[in-house]
C-alpha cells in the first residue's frame, strides 16, 4: 500500500472506548490497559471530535488537523476533516475510500476490505488482545486538558511492526482513550487527542457512503 494511504488509514483510525472503572489515585500499566480494553469491547457506535499533530523531525515539519469521526463497528467508519476542509476517509463495509483533495486533488484511493486491509479502526490494533503484539510498561499519571489520566507504553514484539512505540493515555474517570501517540520507523510522531466523545451515539448512515465527485479518478489499492 502507498505510504501516504497507510498513514491516512492510521490517522483515521482513531479511538473507540467507553465507560470503565472508577477513578484511581495510582495504578499499574497493566490495570490501566485492562480498563481500556474492557471499555473498548463495549463500544457499538461512536461520534468523536479530535485534533491531530504529526511531527517529522527529518523534515522539521509539523502538520495539524482536526475533524470528527463516526463509527459503527465492526466495519463502518467515517472521518470528515474540518482542517483541511474536504478531506474524507470512509469505510462502507466493503471498501475503504481515502479522498484527500488538500494534498492529492483529482483522485481517490479505494482499497477492498479483507485480510490485507481492515476498517480503519485505529484503536483496535492496540486494544484487541494487545499483549500478543506488545510489551506493556508505563503507568505514569498525567493531566490532559484538565482530565486526570494514566499512560501506557506499548513496545512492539515484532520487528515487522510499523511502530517503534505507542503511548496511550486513559482517563481515570471513565476509561476513555484521551490521547494516542505513535512513533513510526522513521521517527515520525503522530498525536491524536480526543476533544469530545459520545459513546453508543446515533450515527448517520449516509456518513458511511462515499460518492465519487465528478472528475475525480479512482485508483484501486490492494485487494484481499
Amino acid at each position: 500500500m502507498d505510504n501516504s494511504v497507510r498513514i491516512c488509514l492510521e490517522a483515521a483510525a482513531l479511538l473507540a472506548v467507553t465507560l470503565g472503572a472508577a477513578p484511581v489515585a495510582a495504578q499499574s500499566a497493566d490495570s490501566t490497559l485492562d480498563r481500556a480494553v474492557a471499555a473498548y469491547a463495549k463500544i457499538k457506535t461512536a461520534r468523536i471530535a479530535f485534533t491531530q499533530t504529526i511531527d517529522n523531525a527529518l523534515t522539521g515539519s509539523t502538520v495539524n488537523s482536526r475533524g470528527e469521526l463516526q463509527q459503527r463497528r465492526p466495519s463502518r467508519f467515517s472521518v470528515n476533516f474540518a482542517e483541511p476542509a474536504g478531506d474524507r476517509i470512509v469505510s462502507d463495509g466493503r471498501y475503504v475510500w481515502v479522498y484527500l483533495p488538500s494534498t492529492n486533488p483529482g483522485q481517490v484511493i479505494r482499497a477492498k476490505l479483507g485480510a490485507d486491509v481492515g476498517a480503519p479502526d485505529f484503536a483496535a490494533q492496540f486494544l484487541e488482545s494487545p499483549r500478543k503484539s506488545y510489551a506493556v510498561s508505563g503507568g505514569s499519571a498525567a493531566t490532559i486538558d484538565g482530565n486526570a489520566t494514566h499512560s501506557v507504553v506499548l513496545t512492539p514484539k515484532s520487528a515487522e511492526s510499523p511502530f517503534q512505540k505507542v503511548t496511550l493515555w486513559v482517563n481515570d474517570s471513565d476509561s476513555l482513550l484521551r490521547r494516542v501517540e505513535t512513533v513510526d520507523g522513521s521517527g515520525v510522531v503522530r498525536r491524536i487527542t480526543v476533544t469530545r466523545f459520545v459513546k453508543n451515539a446515533p450515527v448517520d448512515a449516509n456518513a458511511f457512503v462515499f460518492h465519487v465527485p465528478a472528475g475525480v479518478k479512482v485508483f484501486d489499492g490492494p485487494a484481499s
